[in-house]
Parts: structure tokens; sequence; C-alpha cells
């Protein structure tokens, strides 16, 4: 995924999200928009494919429901319950999966309104920064359980996890390891087989 490129000149909400055109993609943070543009490479769908693939699979028919970017994920300051409208809401981005598992989030059929269970992105040298430094920021402040980051080029799995409602020490796990979600230890994934379908001398995600 290409660089985020931050619009400066006032405070975005999600009303203003819901009017522009849908053959671009942005992100607001915090009321500042951000154009996720150009689309992503094919690494990073490969990669993305490979990891929602084995989540869908894990949770087919149970409560929890993985979705893959674009999906809304709706972050209001005021909480899911306090009559927030689309004006009130100046966060909305679109993780490239999120899995979310209290259907009250999902029931107004427009993405996830409140933290989801578990996110997950998968960077690219343009986007590593905003990823681990404000997104991650932001997900521990909503209050998001586990936030993991995915490395194509060292081929490496960054795990944060709430801990007294902030993101503890992370853990990294590399090629030979393998990894699970604190809360779904059943789901373990291998850390190569994430990588296992890209082509051998690509470095570029």
């Amino acid at each position: 995924m290409g660089l985020p490129q931050r619009h400066h000149e006032t405070s975005f909400t999600y009303a203003d999200y819901l009017t522009w055109p849908e053959g671009e993609r942005w992100e607001i943070i915090d009321g500042q928009a951000y154009a996720m543009s150009p689309a992503p490479t094919n690494v990073h769908q490969l990669i993305v494919g490979e990891l929602f693939a084995r989540i869908h699979h894990h949770f087919h028919g149970k409560s929890c429901r993985p979705f893959v970017a674009p999906f809304d994920v709706r972050l209001p300051d005021t909480g899911v319950n306090a009559g927030v409208n689309d004006h009130d809401i100046d966060t909305v981005v679109q993780p490239d999966i999120s899995l979310v598992c209290d259907p009250n989030k999902l029931k107004d059929n427009h993405g996830c309104l409140g933290a989801p269970d578990w996110v997950i992105e998968v960077l690219s040298p343009s986007t590593a920064i905003h990823d681990q430094r404000t997104k991650r920021a932001l997900f521990e402040r909503h209050g998001v359980p586990e936030y993991w980051l995915v490395h194509p080029v060292d081929r490496s799995v960054t795990i944060y996890r709430l801990v007294n409602h902030v993101y503890g020490q992370p853990q990294i796990h590399g090629v030979d390891d393998v990894c699970s979600s604190l809360a779904f230890p059943e789901l373990v994934i291998a850390v190569a087989d994430i990588f296992c379908d890209l082509p051998p001398m690509e470095v570029d995600a």
C-alpha cells in the first residue's frame, strides 16, 4: 500500500467521509484525512489473503467474524452506546484484517462501530511508520485487545497486546516460530506459512 497522504486543511468526520468518491480509499484519524493510495502490491495482497483464509476457516460457523479491507472501522470517542451519529465520529480506518466478536458492533451493516477484537496490518516501506506509530497509538487508545504487524521484508510478525489498558512489550516472531492470538490460542499460525506463496526473490511489499 502506498504512503498515506495527509490532508491538513480542516477536521473531517465520518459524515464527510461518506460523501467522498467511492473509487478513492481514505482513512480519518482524529479528524485528519489520509489518502491510502495507490492500490496494495501483489505481495501485500498475497500475505493478507493467506492470513485471512486461515482466520476465516477457523472462525467459520462461530460468532466472531473476520473482515478484510476495504472494511470501515469507526472509532468514536463517545463510545458505541452513547447515541453516536456520523458527525460525532472523527476516526474511521480500514485495517487489512479485522476480527469482530460483538454482533452489536456490526448491526448497522456499515462496517464495525467500535473496537475490533483483533486487528492485523501488513506493512510496506512507505506505511511502516504510520502503522507502527499512529495506528498503534490509535488502537491502544480505543482498546483493541491485540494488534499484529506483519513485516514482509524480514518475514516476521510483531504482536502488541493490551495490558492494563496499554500495549505491553511487543512479541516478535520469526519464520521458525508459530504465533496465536491470546484470546484464541487454539488458532495457531506458523509464521513461515504466512509467506509461503510469495515470489522467491520478492522483497518490495
